[in-house]
Formats: C-alpha cells, sequence, structure tokens
C-alpha cells in the first residue's frame, strides 16, 4: 500500500492504527506493508526504531478493547486534516479508543513526514497530546 493522495493518508492512519492495535497479524508484516525496512520515526522527540515498535504492540493489544475496535462504535482515527505534497505528507487528527477496563483514551496527533519512491513512509516526525474525554 502505497501513499498517493490525502485519501490513501486517511486510510493509512485509520487502518494502520486498528491492524497494529487489534489484528492477529504479526507487527512486522504490517509495518512492512505501510514503512520502508530503516524507517524514522520520531514520537514526541523520542525516537522509535522497528523493533520498539513491534514492543509497543504487545501492550497496546493487551490494554485496547478489540471487540469495539472491530465494531462501528469504534470512532479510532478522527482525521482532520491530510495533506500529501510530492514526498512529504501531514496530518492532524485524534486518536480515541476505548479500553478494555472502561477508559477511553484520546490523544490530538500532529504528523509530518517523508514518503519513499514507492509511497511507504520514510520518516515521520509526530506530536501528541493526550486529552481527557468529556464526561
Amino acid at each position: 500500500m502505497g501513499i498517493n493522495s490525502e485519501r490513501d493518508l486517511a486510510d493509512f492512519l485509520i487502518t494502520y492504527t486498528r491492524d497494529m492495535a487489534a489484528s492477529d497479524e504479526d507487527p512486522g508484516a504490517i509495518l512492512d506493508r505501510y514503512f520502508v525496512p530503516d524507517f524514522e520515526y520520531r514520537n514526541d522527540g523520542l525516537a522509535i526504531d522497528r523493533q520498539r515498535m513491534i514492543d509497543h504492540v504487545r501492550p497496546v493489544r493487551r490494554n485496547v478493547d478489540t471487540e469495539a475496535l472491530a465494531s462501528d462504535e469504534w470512532a479510532g482515527a478522527e482525521i482532520h486534516e491530510a495533506l500529501v505534497s510530492g514526498d512529504r505528507i501531514a496530518a492532524r487528527w485524534t486518536l480515541r479508543t476505548r479500553l478494555r477496563k472502561g477508559r477511553t483514551f484520546v490523544a490530538e496527533i500532529y504528523m509530518f513526514g517523508r514518503l519513499a519512491p514507492d509511497g511507504r513512509i520514510r520518516r515521520i516526525d509526530q506530536i501528541s497530546r493526550q486529552v481527557e474525554e468529556p464526561e
């Protein structure tokens, strides 16, 4: 799957997030679909390599309410803006997911990146901010 348009970028944010959190698929295979092997990923200044991303999936899959993710109730990724210009991408979006213990995790995410020639992601620089869900 290559990112070539704003629609592709929005689809990536939704599908990648859901698959990494709720799929039984090997996280490495999911990463290979969307990222080049030597991708660079920075979230809130923290460099995340391939192995760290894979290791992060285990606790996420344990804590996320996978039934909610698989259903139509999952709000998931609300894409506010998605831009693609040549090999550059940018998005402003909200991640919203229900956890197994009933709490909802919400984060605002601002993402900037570069694509490889095949449309997979070469680099992401991202800032996220956890927000409280209104009661």
